[in-house]
């Protein structure tokens, strides 16, 4: 995992539930808690593109339901500011499940992938079709 630069937005707060674009078997996840957050006390954890949190799966294979699982966000709606300015936003929310040290589960990933996220994350990077 590579650090990134600049402040982003989180659009995700705790509880959120977001589907997961890979073919793991897991359909619907629900944010539980992010991964090396620093935030003010009694703040809400919330996630952004790129960063890695802990999910528990809601819908999907009986296999993969009620599992707590890792995740790395890969789009998000609420609109965020790019380091050259610009601002983007996805049409949908999305994430992939990793495994704890950053390796992808699944073989595949439906949709694009922020840039953010990519460079964040090489192993993302490698299997997703399209990079914005």
């Amino acid at each position: 995992m590579k650090g990134i630069s600049g402040r982003e937005t989180r659009g995700l707060p705790l509880g959120a539930l977001i589907p997961c674009v890979d073919n793991t078997g897991a359909k619907m996840i629900s944010l539980i808690d992010v991964k090396a957050l620093h935030t003010v006390a009694k703040r809400i954890p919330a996630a952004g593109v790129g960063d890695m949190f802990i999910a528990s799966v809601k819908k999907g294979t009986p296999e993969m339901r009620s599992k707590v699982v890792y995740a790395v966000v890969v789009r998000q709606r609420r609109p965020y500011r790019r380091a050259d300015g610009t601002m983007i936003e996805f049409e949908d929310n999305a994430a992939v499940l990793v495994t704890p040290d950053g390796e992808v589960r699944g073989s595949e990933i439906k949709g694009p992938v922020a840039r953010e996220a990519a460079e964040r994350w090489p192993r993302i990077a490698a299997i997703s079709s399209t990079i914005v």
